[in-house]
């Protein structure tokens, strides 16, 4: 079947390997507007919406904007596994045959389905604090995954050669730990938060306060570790890919910090909440981006002069 697909162009493939990073963003982000509208279960069965129906009907205990909502998000996760899945096919049918891409574009439609598992378990166990936490979290991968993907669709496939110094390279995977461990606190501030999706979900009982000192520490160790990186980076000769994706990082979380502390100050308004969702994947996507750009694989691989794009037929 797949052999009946033409060639792809690498072009084609970084494209959709950008979509699928937008899309897998995007969702994050309707996944707040429902927590933050309380609509999480304006679909309130799974895989239906409904019992015996697929689609949102009148009912006189959930109302219509709810089922909306909910029912958009879950829409949405057809968009977004149909981009993986073209991407996949993509990388599959570019010449010559890259079987690193292939596996990194792989991941993303299997990830579409293990989300909409664990989005299903969300349901069932009716928004469960520790079930968003974890819905989200494994959001935070497939976004870090995807960026990693869009990088590679633009690159070689040799082995990865170091462009920063060991010291400069062990700080990245501090700042990635530091990261991984940010958007835990972060979660766990939403769990013992007011918007838990629906108004009779239990919340996480611990002091919202204490949370958000935790978080708020743990930012300020992203940004430490972050300046430090910097000091190093002035004598480190870096990309301008590299510099582009620092700078981003510096700008993303000190724009979170401040959103961040207003959304505390103002009381968590719904508004905010959704925009900080937001601003959380583009952190992920440019601390991913910073460390894909400290590692060089060689240029795109082109299909030798003389020899066809296409795969000889057996």
């Amino acid at each position: 079947m797949l052999s009946r697909i033409p060639a792809a162009d690498h072009r084609l493939v970084r494209w959709l390997a950008l979509a699928v990073l937008i899309t897998q963003s995007l969702i994050s982000v309707t996944g707040s507007v429902v927590r933050v509208t309380g609509s999480g279960l304006g679909c309130p069965t799974w895989p239906q919406c409904f019992p015996g129906s697929m689609v949102p009907v009148d009912h006189p205990e959930v109302a219509t904007l709810h089922q909306v909502i909910e029912f958009g998000n879950r829409t949405l996760t057809g968009l977004v596994g149909f981009v993986a899945l073209a991407c996949l096919i993509a990388a599959w049918r570019v010449r010559p045959h890259r079987p690193r891409l292939v596996k990194l574009a792989l991941i993303m439609p299997l990830g579409v389905l293990a989300q909409a598992v664990i989005g299903g378990i969300t349901v069932l166990v009716d928004l469960s604090w520790w079930s968003v936490s974890i819905h989200f979290m494994a959001s935070a991968v497939l976004i870090w995954l995807a960026a990693y993907l869009f990088k590679a669709a633009g690159e070689g496939d040799e082995p990865a050669t170091p462009v920063l110094p060991a010291r400069m390279r062990r700080l990245l995977v501090a700042l990635t730990a530091v990261t991984a461990a940010m958007l835990v606190a972060g979660t766990l501030v939403t769990a013992a938060g007011p918007h838990a999706g629906d108004a009779d979900t239990p919340r996480l009982v611990v002091p919202v306060p204490t949370l958000v000192q935790v978080h708020g520490l743990l930012v300020m160790a992203y940004v430490c570790l972050l300046a430090v990186f910097g000091v190093w980076l002035r004598g480190a000769r870096p990309t301008g890919a590299l510099l582009k994706a620092y700078g981003a990082a510096c700008v993303l979380v000190l724009a979170q910090g401040a959103l961040g502390s207003a959304q505390y100050v103002l009381g968590v308004p719904g508004a905010l909440v959704v925009l900080h969702v937001l601003g959380s994947t583009l952190v992920i996507t440019a601390t991913a981006l910073l460390w894909c750009e400290s590692r060089y694989r060689g240029p795109v691989p082109r299909v030798p002069a003389g020899e066809s794009a296409e795969p000889v037929p057996a």
